[in-house]
């Protein structure tokens, strides 16, 4: 039977919960109600959730802009697929000997991941060596290389997952039966290790789609290679960019050219596909964060 301190404890937590899902709701709904109003009235009261006079001056230019708007999602879409995968991949790889006990050297591999988490050699020599070493300003690489495509952070992660919920006489027996390394990872580890996995994944797939820095960096002419994040930034950074991209055609269909709504505009745009696809990963993503992070 529930006692009533544990029903007023109950009660208060639900309180709390709420206003703090208000606090990360409001963002949001200010974000599209900005979106959707007049540009008249950002400029004279600023934003509101209650706009004073609605206006969809800034999607409709966006429409004039679909082209652009639409080579920017695709980009934003391929570079979190690719950079996504490889980073799922290559961690795992990293993390599964690392969770061997076996393995020569092993606490000098986990401490060298473990010190990449506390220092790193800079911005500067991080883009001479991707810039004049590996020659990958203005490619598309220069959107999944650099920064994003491993994290010491996840190794450490996956591999703590790896060691304390993936049995060992499991692994054993398989190499009793003569499976490699190899098989035992593909047939068994991986299988076993789907929430975090997709824990990995989904927070890999947020950095990409949220990553501005690297178009920043080191797209400097292929502006084709813009995700949606980059173009984004060119919209908040440059009023020229606003003022003068189908400027033309927005004026022939009597449009005024919304340059702070349309800001707002894209952000929605740019955020909606991680509304829909986070519920679907949630569960996944909590067990996975929870085993992986605490146990070890």
């Amino acid at each position: 039977m529930t006692s009533k301190s544990d029903k007023a404890f109950g009660r208060i937590s639900a309180v709390i919960m709420l206003i703090l899902s208000l606090i990360c709701i409001f963002p949001i709904v200010l974000l599209f109600m900005s979106s959707i109003t007049s540009e008249s009235s950002l400029l004279q009261n600023g934003y509101s959730i209650f706009p004073e006079e609605f206006g969809f001056d800034a999607y409709q230019y966006l429409w004039f802009s679909r082209e652009k708007i639409f080579r920017a999602y695709m980009m934003t879409i391929s570079t979190t697929a690719v950079g996504t995968t490889l980073s799922v991949v290559t961690t795992t790889l990293l993390a599964y000997p690392l969770s061997r006990k076996n393995l020569p050297g092993r606490n000098f591999f986990a401490f060298f991941i473990f010190f990449t988490m506390l220092f790193n050699g800079g911005m500067i020599p991080s883009y001479m060596m991707w810039t004049q070493t590996f020659h990958i300003k203005d490619t598309f690489w220069a959107l999944v290389f650099p920064s994003l495509l491993l994290s010491g952070f996840a190794v450490i992660m996956m591999r703590t997952y790896f060691t304390t919920n993936i049995p060992d006489n499991i692994v054993e027996a398989a190499m009793i039966d003569g499976a490699s390394e190899a098989k035992i990872l593909i047939r068994i580890v991986v299988p076993m290790s789907k929430p975090i996995l997709s824990t990995i994944g989904l927070m890999t797939a947020l950095a990409y789609w949220n990553d501005w820095m690297n178009g920043l960096y080191y797209l400097t002419r292929r502006t084709d290679l813009y995700t949606i994040q980059n173009l984004l930034n060119r919209l908040i950074s440059s009023a020229d960019f606003l003022s003068n991209n189908q400027a033309n055609s927005m004026i022939a269909a009597n449009i005024q050219v919304p340059s702070v709504g349309v800001r707002m505009a894209v952000a929605v745009i740019a955020i909606i596909p991680i509304l829909l696809i986070y519920p679907f990963f949630q569960k996944g993503f909590v067990k996975g964060i929870v085993i992986g992070g605490v146990k070890g």
